[in-house]
């Protein structure tokens, strides 16, 4: 594979692993997150700090860097999970632009505005590649488990999941810190892939392509956070004969996309076998009733 393409699907692993974090948060407990960008700017210094200041091994510094981002939800998410309807993005949100004001000011430790440069480039395609399917297999499970199914229950009613003794409150920690973790990995991997690192790197922008990204595949879809990673991490790149106006393309197809089908591609179809089989079956039957 040359450099080019596998630059793009270690791009993707990047997004895959700060979507899945989110698409259990948002799309299987039903809050909204937009501080996820602020996340990854946690994992990413910390892991490059120690790596660049400690001379930590790359596993231990991104090991180090998801753990700080987990570290950092707890507080946050302790007070900020109770707030109902908008008011947890809106908090959310605020985090994200403080982590970024704090990384500018702190120019002694994160180099300010200017960023930190010369970052070992360790991110290799096969290490990333795995870890990303590892944690697609681990969120897959854990939806699929007693504990996911009591994460859709809050989603959907939480006066009811309280009724029948789910802890609401608590699932919303777990689900928090779990999307945390895998912002700090993904932050941590991106910047010992880019060499540099930045605070506009983690702003706004970025957060809001993350939740572009969960709605686009499917809120309620793993397979479809999947989807979304690889297609739209691509299609700026497919874009790029465009020039100036492919992200212009870029922004008008993922809108026409959730205004044709606002549950996104795969709304919450999973990919398993008795899906395929199903899938498989209905083709049979729609060819037969044409033959």
């Amino acid at each position: 594979m040359s450099g080019y393409f596998a630059g793009i699907v270690i791009l993707t692993c990047v997004n895959l692993l700060a979507v899945l974090g989110l698409s259990l948060l948002t799309g299987f407990t039903g809050s909204f997150c937009f501080g996820q960008a602020g996340f990854m700017a946690v994992g990413a210094y910390v892991s490059t700090l120690l790596t660049m200041r400690l001379d930590a091994p790359f596993p231990l510094a991104l090991v180090a860097g998801c753990f700080a981002s987990l570290l950092v939800s707890i507080p946050l998410g302790y007070p900020t999970l109770r707030l109902k309807g908008d008011y947890f993005a809106i908090a959310t949100l605020g985090f994200a632009e403080a982590t970024r004001l704090v990384v500018e000011n702190l120019e002694k430790i994160t180099g300010g505005s200017r960023g930190i440069p010369s970052i070992p480039t360790q991110t290799s395609l096969p290490v990333i590649l795995i870890v990303a399917l590892f944690c697609v297999w681990l969120i897959r499970n854990y939806v699929s488990s007693r504990h996911g199914r009591n994460c859709i229950a809050v989603r959907e009613d939480q006066l009811a999941a309280e009724a029948i003794a789910v802890n609401t409150f608590r699932y919303k920690q777990i689900s928090f810190a779990i999307n945390a973790a895998l912002a700090g990995l993904s932050g941590g991997f991106l910047a010992h892939y880019v060499g540099f690192i930045q605070p506009s790197m983690f702003g706004i922008p970025k957060s809001t392509e993350l939740i572009a990204m969960v709605i686009f595949g499917g809120m309620h879809s793993v397979t479809g956070a999947v989807l979304a990673s690889i297609v739209l991490t691509a299609l700026p790149e497919v874009l790029r004969v465009a020039s100036a106006w492919r992200l212009v393309v870029y922004g008008a197809l993922v809108v026409t996309i959730m205004v044709v089908r606002p549950e996104g591609l795969l709304g919450s179809w999973e990919l398993s076998w008795s899906s395929l089989r199903e899938l498989r079956s209905a083709w049979q039957r729609r060819f037969q009733t044409q033959s």
